[in-house]
């Protein structure tokens, strides 16, 4: 039996065995000489006998509760971020097979935790790579391009200057599009340390706004706020504002003139709330389960400006910042995006 692999186990049951062969054999002996009050001894030499299976039932599972007890102690000083600890398993049976196979589950973690750390470090290198790489050219697109402009317009070449002009949206289109890939890319390495203080939300709230503010108006659109003006949240300015901004600008990007986007925010005992509303195009419910993925088109979409990346990154750093993002929207009647914050002072 593999039970009796183990040698405490095994100590054990030879020692109940032999508890109770002497019980036998002294209650024989007894009957057999018929000794006077024989019942007496029989009772008596079987207390004896219980009280010394006791004693070794006890002895084997204080000895196993040691044992475990110190396994769990190796466990949870692994969880709190010791990676060097092992479990004891210098003897067979099953449970030391189990303490195996937890030591060789700790090193496959260690090896993968070794080799993400790796490709992190590879990732946040490649990622400055390509960041510097590409700011160079773009760069130096974007001068020509004015070079162009200001030629085509002293020579007043109306056609040159158009296309120079279209040219210079796809640059900015780029230049954005590579800055929310370098974002979203970092935030996922985990390269960016964020630099969380507590914040005035309807401080950055109105950032946003005086940000957005121009555009606003040039299209005929408001921008509004609503919430209570003592609202703090714990979290890094520039990132919540760069994924607050993101919401305002696809609003912006969905609505017609005449349109209104809010901001409102809400503080409730264990989480903060801060949402974007529009009364714009909607989302089709087909793209609602879509929309946070990186470069997801809907087929229903007219917007042939957007790169798909906007929610993604508010998602990101959303997620970062311990919180969630949740979407509702009417085809036709405008969609509401709603951030919630878990408020660690309030918890």
């Amino acid at each position: 039996m593999k039970i009796l692999v183990n040698r405490k186990i095994k100590f054990l049951f030879v020692g109940i065995l032999f508890c109770i062969l002497g019980f036998v054999l002294i209650s024989a002996a007894l009957v057999s000489f018929h000794v006077k009050n024989v019942e007496d001894y029989i009772i008596i030499c079987g207390v004896c006998m219980g009280a010394v299976i006791l004693l070794l039932c006890y002895g084997y599972f204080r000895e196993q509760h040691k044992i475990m007890k110190n396994a769990i102690a190796q466990i949870t000083e692994y969880i709190a971020g010791n990676k060097n600890v092992s479990v004891e398993c210098n003897d067979e049976g099953e449970l030391y097979r189990l303490f195996h196979e937890v030591n060789s589950l700790v090193a496959i973690l260690n090896a993968h935790a070794e080799n993400e750390k790796d490709s992190k470090k590879f990732l946040r290198e490649t990622i400055s790579d390509i960041s510097h790489q590409l700011k160079t050219p773009l760069a130096a697109l974007n001068i020509y391009n004015g070079l162009i402009q200001d030629e085509a317009k002293e020579k007043e070449l109306s056609t040159i200057q158009e296309f120079s002009l279209l040219s210079e949206q796809e640059f900015d289109r780029i230049e954005t599009l590579v800055q929310n890939l370098l974002k979203i890319t970092k935030l996922d390495a985990g390269t960016i340390l964020l630099e969380k203080t507590l914040e005035n939300v309807s401080e950055f709230a109105e950032d946003i706004k005086k940000h957005f503010l121009f555009r606003a108006g040039q299209e005929g659109k408001e921008i509004c706020l609503s919430g209570n003006e003592e609202i703090t949240l714990l979290c890094d300015r520039s990132w919540m504002i760069e994924a607050i901004g993101n919401l305002v600008k696809n609003a912006l990007d969905h609505t017609e003139e005449g349109g209104l986007i809010c901001i409102e925010w809400r503080a409730f005992p264990s989480i903060v709330q801060i949402t974007v509303k529009d009364n714009g195009s909607g989302i089709h419910p087909e793209d609602l389960h879509h929309i946070f993925k990186r470069f997801y088109r809907s087929r229903f979409s007219k917007d042939t400006q957007g790169i798909g990346l906007g929610l993604s990154l508010t998602k990101a750093i959303a997620e970062a910042h311990n919180g969630t993002i949740e979407v509702d929207s009417t085809l036709g009647s405008g969609t509401s995006f709603t951030i919630n914050f878990l408020n660690p002072t309030k918890l």
